[in-house]
């Protein structure tokens, strides 16, 4: 919703001010000059990145049209979960998360938190670790670290559609200045033709550089911010699960083992130690 909010703004401001200083909208409509901006930036594209970088960025891409699913009540949803199972093996024992971790759809407990569910990715992150800490041939140490391997992984591959998307934007004042130079080769090839034709010549030349510069700076290149943003966003949920799991094997309390995840939080997001704790309360009650 920002997104479109955003692009009208740009929009408004860059062709509202251009008009309101006199000049004339039907001179910056040059569908040819967008053709040669966009399919050369498209073509560019695909070239330059492999299949999997494509289909990472095609899926990615509708995801900025929507607004971010990391809010406070996900993360409390996060901590409750870890709380109950932290819990349950403080109470029971280990082996007593055995047929949660290995069958998650089906465990009353997972189940309670349909949003945590419906996040794969993280789902199969939780339970691996849990089943690795169930085997109990690991030290934290060993875990610790194969967790920043594993997320540094995510985080890499959630940054190639960022890498693909910039790469456009940078490229685009360039295309800009191809479609330019081209438009006035055209006007060189009509240069007995009358200054004022030769004017509107040049004049649409000049717009292939406007809209290319409009279009990295306007349009494609903050596409690559937001979705570093949201990637950064999604990358706390598995430094959360990794606090709280580790402290738990350091042998702190799980209350106490939420408390770290919950300070890794961003601040805009975190909820307040009373609030956690009535929450967890409740969710117990369920």
């Amino acid at each position: 919703m920002f997104v479109l909010i955003g692009y009208v703004i740009v929009i408004g401001a860059v062709f509202g001010g251009y008009a309101l200083a006199g000049g004339h909208l039907g001179a910056l409509w040059q569908p040819l000059e967008l053709l040669m901006i966009g399919g050369g930036a498209v073509g560019a594209f695909i070239v330059g990145n492999n299949a999997k970088a494509l289909k990472a960025t095609f899926k990615a891409l509708p995801t900025v049209l929507k607004g971010s699913k990391y809010n406070k009540a996900l993360y409390m949803d996060l901590l409750a979960l870890l709380y109950e199972i932290l819990n349950k093996i403080r109470r029971d024992g280990m082996m007593a998360i055995e047929n949660d971790v290995e069958n998650p759809e089906g465990s009353a407990l997972f189940s309670k938190y349909p949003k945590l569910m419906a996040d794969h990715h993280l789902l199969e992150f939780i339970t691996d670790y849990l089943r690795l800490m169930i085997s109990g041939n690991m030290d934290a140490f060993q875990i610790e670290n194969l967790m920043d391997n594993e997320i540094e992984t995510h985080h890499m591959e959630g940054h190639v559609p960022v890498h693909c998307v910039a790469k456009v934007g940078d490229g685009l004042p360039a295309f800009g200045i191809v479609a330019a130079v081209m438009g006035v080769v055209h006007t060189m090839e009509n240069v007995a033709l009358p200054p004022a034709e030769l004017g509107i010549l040049i004049a649409h030349a000049l717009v292939g550089t406007f809209l290319g510069i409009l279009l990295a700076y306007g349009f494609v290149g903050p596409l690559s911010g937001l979705l570093e943003q949201k990637l950064e966003e999604s990358t706390k949920m598995y430094q959360t699960v990794k606090v709280t799991l580790l402290a738990s094997l350091n042998g702190f309390a799980p209350a106490i083992a939420v408390e770290f995840g919950r300070k890794v939080l961003y601040s805009t997001e975190r909820p307040s130690f009373i609030e956690l704790e009535d929450f967890v309360k409740q969710a117990k009650a369920k």
